[in-house]
């Protein structure tokens, strides 16, 4: 036969009590699922084992270092783990400080401190190996128990089924997980969250993320270069050679660091008027080649071993210069500057360096027969190429304009579109196009076919499909519309266009006396006093449903009450349900069903009979049997169009029939309302 996994786990925690290890499991299914559920108990139980004998271990010896075990194994380690954290929890105790742990050591390492701390280490039924001596059992009762461990009863000891982190609520437990971690769906186990895929890391320009259980480092993309190191934050670091001693400066020089590199410098110095050289030489300064002239105008600078010296200069000038005042060097004779006009009316004089020359004011050109200087039209000489729209010639210049839509840019020649939104030509708004504009309105609104700059408001509600968009009724407002819904009985929905029926008794809002019973319907409420009969009382699975209102009343017989006992109603129920008025009613609507638990074939040739017997106006409903899922039903339908609000009681029997003798009965009362209105 397969094993359930709970078999499977059994064998686990068994083999593992036998021979404290998990390795070399016997194979008791071809199962891969008992194999794994095998694997897995026997695992935790060890998991178990070894933190109990790590906290006794901790109570007896008071120090953990001594135990014999291989530190490389899995329980090794869950043995360390319980033991340390049990000599916080004493240490704590003897200090005098709190017993509540820091929560970053862990849930399962804070269950252990708070039991060591409190009293000792816990008795889990587990205990370390033979060479430690046991402690004297002391029979404890349970009030005290509680006293002296008040975590006894916490439904997360011993780490409970979280995880990660486990918080007891009473009735409950909450897993949560540590930060880096996200909560699966399964609400225990916890998932690393890789923060260079969510994007929640904060790398820089240059590092790239790498992901870590619980967080992230960022890695350095390039290399840092030579004279750098990386450090273990990712940045680069310069290297002092000259304190690494990584230089290779001669003896006679000295070491100087520099970011990246390094410099060497000799012991020796150069005098003044000298610089020295790699190789620690000393070489003459050519002071006159230097950009600061040393020497004064209208001497030349000699250059001299160490140092320079000046010497006057006595310069001779040509034709269109002239000695400057203090004699040192030649200077340009402006010509142009003389009050006598050199070149005439009409003409420019252009100083040049020793010369002049004469030409044209800009905007004119010489005419050979005037010998005179007339204007040029430039927009006729340049047609298309002054301007990017229209020329217009001036008297030695021209200026540039432009069509409607645009002005003229800051170059003069360019056009560039004008943004006539900026004045605000539009009733609402206004978008703004090449060498034109182009009004348009709000949501709720429409341009003016007249103008089209004004926008005039939409009547959404006198549209084809104002109609449908409010399930009541639709009422215009500038730019948009409202839904309203009947005066009293519903509110309007949260999308603000249906109507929703108020449960004026769920609200509390209803005015029905304490002996009545409040039933919603479509659009108000009704208040009933649905009292059972003599012999009869009042069921405790009374039904509430969305539509539907059920108060149930079944058969108490007074003792030694044989006509009671004898008739055949076991029970009367008052039910209350609220319809639409079906405005396109084409077929029967099913709006009651009544459910036997019987066989559908039963051999004894057992019958249920189904009828309405009052209430029934104009044969507005009807009653058919139909066989579903082992059970019969009886489905009451509305097959004639009812106009609300309309009130109907429908009397309906259910009886059991057994060779023709009806043994059971049970009456349903149906209350049914028709509202005008339904959303």
């Amino acid at each position: 036969a397969e094993l359930s996994l709970e078999e499977c786990c059994d064998k686990g925690v068994e083999w593992a009590n036998k021979n404290r290890m998990c390795a070399s499991l016997p194979l008791i299914s071809e199962s891969r699922e008992c194999s794994m559920s095998q694997e897995q108990c026997c695992r935790s139980q060890l998991e178990k084992q070894s933190c109990s004998d790590g906290l006794e271990f901790a109570n007896v010896r008071e120090e953990c270092d001594s135990h014999a075990a291989e530190n490389s194994t899995c329980e090794a380690q869950y043995f360390k783990t319980c033991c340390h954290c049990c000599l916080l929890g004493k240490a704590a105790q003897v200090q005098g400080q709190s017993c509540d742990p820091n929560p970053r050591m862990g849930y399962q390492c804070g269950i252990v401190f708070r039991s060591c701390c409190g009293k000792g280490a816990e008795d889990i039924g587990l205990s370390i190996s033979d060479d430690v001596p046991k402690k004297q059992q002391v029979e404890i009762s349970k009030e005290e128990l509680d006293q002296e461990d008040p975590y006894l009863h916490d439904g997360c000891r011993g780490g409970g089924p979280c995880s990660q982190q486990c918080r007891d609520t009473g009735s409950s437990y909450v897993c949560s997980c540590f930060v880096g971690y996200q909560l699966q769906p399964d609400g225990i186990t916890c998932e690393d969250i890789n923060e260079c895929i969510t994007g929640t890391h904060s790398c820089g320009l240059g590092q790239t993320c790498v992901n870590t259980l619980g967080s992230f480092r960022c890695q350095r993309d390039t290399s840092c270069g030579t004279g750098y190191e990386l450090t273990d934050d990712s940045r680069c670091k310069d290297i002092d050679e000259c304190e690494t001693g990584t230089h290779n400066c001669p003896p006679d020089f000295i070491c100087q660091n520099t970011p990246g590199s390094f410099r060497c410098r000799p012991k020796l110095q150069c005098m003044s008027g000298f610089i020295q050289d790699a190789l620690g030489n000393c070489i003459d300064i050519n002071e006159c080649l230097s950009t600061n002239t040393p020497c004064p105008a209208g001497q030349i600078c000699i250059n001299t071993d160490g140092s320079f010296t000046c010497q006057r200069i006595s310069p001779s000038c040509g034709r269109g210069y002239h000695l400057n005042e203090d004699g040192t060097r030649c200077v340009d004779v402006d010509e142009c500057s003389s009050p006598n006009q050199p070149c005439g009316e009409g003409h420019v004089c252009i100083n040049a360096p020793g010369n002049y020359r004469c030409e044209c004011k800009a905007g004119y050109t010489f005419d050979v027969i005037s010998r005179t200087c007339i204007d040029i039209n430039e927009c006729r000489r340049y047609p298309g190429r002054l301007c990017a729209h229209k020329c217009e010639n001036t008297p030695g210049s021209y200026y540039c304009t432009c069509t409607v839509g645009f002005k003229l840019s800051a170059d003069g020649r360019s056009c560039e579109d004008l943004n006539e939104c900026e004045s605000n030509p539009c009733s609402q708004e206004c978008a703004n196009v090449y060498g034109s504009y182009q009004c348009y309105c709000r949501r709720g609104f429409q341009l003016s076919d007249i103008d089209g700059i004004s926008c005039e408001d939409i009547d959404e509600c006198a549209l084809p499909t104002g109609g449908h968009i409010c399930s009541y009724r639709c009422i215009n407002i500038p730019g948009s519309f409202q839904c309203t819904c009947p005066s009293s009985g519903y509110r309007l929905a949260p999308n603000a266009r249906n109507c929703q029926d108020i449960d004026e008794c769920v609200a509390e809002s209803h005015n029905c006396s304490f002996n009545e019973t409040c039933f919603n319907i479509q659009g108000g409420f009704r208040c009933l006093s649905l009292e059972c009969p003599e012999n009869y009382r009042k069921s405790g699975d009374t039904v509430r449903l969305e539509k539907t209102d059920t108060i149930r009343c079944i058969k108490s017989c007074r003792p030694n009450d044989v006509n009671c006992v004898l008739d055949p109603v076991h029970t009367i129920s008052h039910t209350v349900i609220s319809l639409p008025t079906f405005r396109e009613f084409t077929r029967p609507e099913e709006i009651i069903f009544l459910r036997a638990i019987t066989p559908t074939y039963p051999a004894n040739q057992a019958d249920i009979i189904f009828d309405i017997t009052e209430g029934n106006l104009r044969d507005s409903f009807d009653i058919i049997k139909r066989y579903m899922d082992g059970m019969t039903v009886g489905v009451v339908r509305q097959v004639r169009p009812i106009v609300g609000p309309f009130h109907a009681i429908l009397k309906l029997e259910m009886n059991y029939v057994m060779g023709g003798v009806v043994s059971h009965r049970n009456i349903v009362n149906v209350h049914i309302f028709v509202s005008e209105y339904w959303f």
